[in-house]
């Protein structure tokens, strides 16, 4: 909620940008641990979680933006789930 009043009307707009680092991050990440393919699929998977929180979330509704908080832990499962199953297939 501060990052929402923070921002204002670009909050989405930053919410994509700091959504892309991460991606990206996370994808450099593959690379320098030499993870298999099924990295990639939960990374392509996560960052659909992501994409939906940022185009789903009303921010002027407070409990909206808890439930869309309280989902990351699916984002987090989907990238351990990649780096398990990365490491698993290398």
């Amino acid at each position: 909620m501060i990052t929402a009043l923070r921002l204002g009307n670009l909050t989405k707009e930053w919410l994509i940008g700091f959504g892309f680092i991460t991606i990206s991050g996370l994808a450099l990440s593959r690379y320098n641990a030499h993870l298999g393919w099924p990295y990639y699929a939960c990374l392509t998977a996560a960052s659909g979680q992501i994409a939906w929180q940022i185009y789903a979330t009303g921010l002027s509704n407070r409990a909206d933006c808890n439930r869309k908080f309280v989902s990351n832990k699916w984002f987090g499962a989907l990238i351990f789930s990649g780096i398990l199953f990365g490491r698993l297939s290398s």
